[in-house]
């Protein structure tokens, strides 16, 4: 008791001899785990700007490539539509998916009744890359409070030893061991609470995003629909009358005479 006493009182009286504790030296009382949770927010920080850059309307679907498409399916220029989806300095969201039904549109014979597979499967697929590209965040929101926890036990480890040492420990070492348990647990919910929010954010805008892109296909797809030549539908087949042949006269016998 003694010694939590006299940590007690030198945790008390430090502040009001004016040492006040600025949030580097705070980072630094949390020791390695301190600096690689500020190592992962800067990474988390990184990853959160390039999703808002990237995961925008106007980048998956830009309307400038809406209107070219637009007007060369309506025209019925699939060749034309195809290259410009294919062509590297249109690449996005949007042109890719549509590549791919455009290729199965052309390549197979049945491709009008393909091409909604084809889009719906090429829309799956870059879907998933965008779920893939928010994992980071969902990755380092579920670790740092791990990485927090593994600086807590350190702390208290440390602290121990401390106490172990002897009748009078020393307090300074005591107090940097919990300071490192409590820092590095505050560190690591400060840096995996918002990562965990952003993570459902980005997550639930690439599903409404990727809903409207969707409607959009659906529209340019309704052209191809519309240029399709209709094909004759098949009557059933009439009975055909077949007379029935004539019968052959047969040679009446003479009569006797009598």
């Amino acid at each position: 008791m003694i010694e939590f006493d006299l940590l007690f009182a030198t945790l008390v009286t430090e502040p009001a001899a004016g040492q006040s504790t600025s949030v580097l030296k705070m980072i630094q009382s949390a020791g390695l785990v301190g600096y690689v949770l500020i190592a992962l927010s800067i990474l988390a920080l990184t990853m959160v700007i390039m999703h808002v850059v990237q995961i925008r309307k106007r980048v998956l679907a830009p309307p400038a490539q809406l209107d070219v498409l637009d007007s060369l399916l309506a025209q019925g220029d699939v060749v034309a539509a195809l290259e410009y989806c294919m062509n590297p300095e249109h690449d996005s969201y949007l042109t890719r998916i549509l590549a791919a039904g455009l290729t199965r549109y052309q390549r197979s014979a049945f491709g009008a009744f393909e091409i909604k597979n084809a889009v719906e499967e090429a829309g799956e697929e870059q879907t998933a890359k965008l779920y893939r590209s928010t994992d980071v965040l969902g990755v380092i929101g579920s670790i740092a409070p791990l990485l927090g926890l593994t600086g807590t036990v350190l702390g208290i480890v440390g602290a121990f030893e401390t106490l172990s040492v002897g009748v009078a420990p020393d307090h300074k070492a005591l107090a940097a061991n919990i300071s490192l348990a409590l820092v590095a647990t505050l560190l690591g919910l400060i840096l995996a609470i918002p990562c965990m929010a952003l993570f459902t954010y980005f997550r639930n805008r690439i599903d409404a995003l990727a809903g409207e892109t969707g409607a959009e296909l659906e529209r340019l797809l309704l052209h191809l629909e519309s240029t399709q030549p209709a094909r004759p539908v098949s009557e059933p087949a009439r009975p055909t009358f077949v007379p029935r042949p004539a019968p052959i006269p047969q040679p009446v016998a003479a009569p006797k005479n009598a």
